[in-house]
């Protein structure tokens, strides 16, 4: 099979859980979990004679999320009915919004290796979750938890502009990451705020016109979801040069076996026979409220990023880590600021806050919000280290986690107290470098006779014998003095 001759088209549907604290058109609890059926109501168990009415944090969340997107937002909201039978969905059908979505358009940019990609979006539109039927709890019946049932859902679908299972997973990525700076949802895909539907199909390179989609059904997990499209496209060219034709339906995806199989054929509009909510009046919102909530919005992962490469000299690599989640871009702007105005690097600031703050971070389970030491006394942690007062790799080892443990106390007394100061002092170092030339006689012979390159030997001991206090300039000055 020529594999190399076709692409992947590839379109998104993605739910996002809102983390509101109640329902969509409902008072009940929306919070994950809780004992089963205990977050229900008479609305959300769809009672005759009950009536919906809209969550206003919903359509907050909406419009900041378009906002984001550069998304156009109505201003004259509509809900609709799509009819479908679940057991999981009590009253018979979903609200949701299908003429009048409440954002249209709008885009995000995917940072690849080596190069970007732009991704459309179509529209953002509201709706609700349907409850959990649960198959493996009994060998003879299926039991359903209508917790879930009601919950705010954004439905953010986009052009079929993506290319491959990589790209998928960066644009997930990317709108996990800007859901969690706007604070509208956590995009814990292990708990279901975060799923999607990928509609895939594939064409010969070169071709405009798109083939015959198949539609893979919620997928939650990242890992899946490039597994799935894998074989989905493969399957299809396969199909393809076979001299098959692809049948529109949709699918499952099997992460035991790595396979897609058919659930039913790809409904259409009219299956749902949509039509519009008797019980939901049209919602209208007004442009200065929306001008307000725009000003409200945070500053978003990509003006972090290049406000850390632009005006702070990070590399690139080192912006993506610090702008993956907001609070850590929050606290590393505060420091480097701080440390800045000290002639602290911001250098020094991403190395301290990447290979001592986020490890630690994890192996405590803490977030950063509640990490113990404040901007200013880790400033004074790395002047003590550029001013060469105490060795980047003793206080990495010693004077951090000492800090961390009394975050109150000063960095040079804690060093001092720990005996951890570089000394300059030339008796201290001049014992010392004799005693490590007398302790290696015959590498003092090889560097004489030209191996200069042992100074790092010498430079070495001489640190292991001083516990890390040797001045490193004064005591290279002495050491190559010593060996002449």
């Amino acid at each position: 099979m020529n594999y190399a001759t076709y692409e992947p088209v590839i379109g998104l549907e993605i739910h996002l859980q809102l983390a509101t604290q109640s329902k969509a058109f409902c008072g009940d609890d929306a919070s994950f979990g809780g004992e089963p059926n205990t977050h229900v109501s008479a609305i959300s168990l769809g009672h005759p004679g009950t009536l919906p009415r809209l969550n206003k944090r919903q359509m907050e969340y909406a419009v900041r999320l378009g906002l984001a997107l550069s998304s156009r937002i109505n201003l004259r909201n509509c809900f609709d009915r799509k009819n479908y039978f679940y057991t999981d969905l009590p009253k018979g059908y979903q609200i949701t919004q299908d003429r009048l979505p409440v954002c249209v358009g709008g885009s995000l940019e995917l940072e690849m290796d080596g190069y970007r990609r732009t991704v459309r979006l179509h529209h953002i539109h509201m709706e609700e979750d349907a409850g959990k039927s649960i198959h493996d709890l009994s060998p003879r019946h299926s039991m359903i938890d209508l917790n879930r049932a009601g919950v705010p859902l954004l439905e953010i679908v986009t052009e079929p502009d993506l290319r491959s299972g990589e790209e998928v997973d960066a644009f997930m990525t990317a709108m996990r990451q800007l859901a969690r700076y706007l604070g509208i949802s956590d995009g814990n895909m292990q708990e279901g705020s975060m799923r999607c539907d990928v509609n895939v199909s594939v064409r010969k390179k070169g071709d405009t016109g798109f083939g015959e989609r198949c539609e893979i059904k919620n997928m939650n997990s990242m890992r899946f979801a490039r597994q799935a499209i894998e074989f989905e496209v493969k399957r299809q060219i396969d199909l393809l040069e076979s001299g098959g034709q692809v049948q529109r339906a949709s699918l499952s995806f099997n992460p035991t076996t790595g396979e897609t199989s058919p659930m039913r054929d790809k409904e259409s509009a009219h299956d749902y026979r949509y039509f519009p909510d008797p019980d939901l009046p049209p919602v209208v919102i007004t442009q200065p409220w929306v001008d307000e909530v725009l000003a409200q919005l945070p500053t978003l992962p990509k003006a972090y990023f290049e406000r850390f490469v632009n005006e702070f000299g990070l590399p690139e690599y080192d912006a993506k880590l610090l702008t993956q989640e907001r609070e850590m871009a929050v606290f590393f702007e505060k420091t480097i600021k701080v440390c800045a105005s000290q002639n602290v690097s911001g250098k020094s600031v991403a190395n301290l806050f990447i290979n001592k703050i986020s490890p630690w971070l994890a192996e405590t389970g803490t977030e950063i919000d509640a990490f113990p030491v404040s901007a200013a006394q880790l400033s004074a942690y790395l002047q003590l280290i550029e001013e060469g007062k105490v060795s980047a790799s003793i206080a990495n080892q010693r004077l951090f986690p000492a800090l961390v443990e009394s975050p109150e106390r000063p960095p040079l007394e804690l060093a001092q107290q720990l005996n951890l100061l570089q000394s300059s002092d030339s008796n201290f170092l001049e014992k010392i470098v004799d005693e490590v030339l007398a302790a290696n006689p015959d590498k003092v012979a090889e560097y004489r006779k030209g191996k200069k390159g042992l100074i790092g030997f010498f430079m070495g001991e001489v640190m292991k014998k001083s516990q890390g206090k040797a001045e490193p300039k004064a005591t290279n000055a002495l050491v190559t003095k010593k060996l002449g």
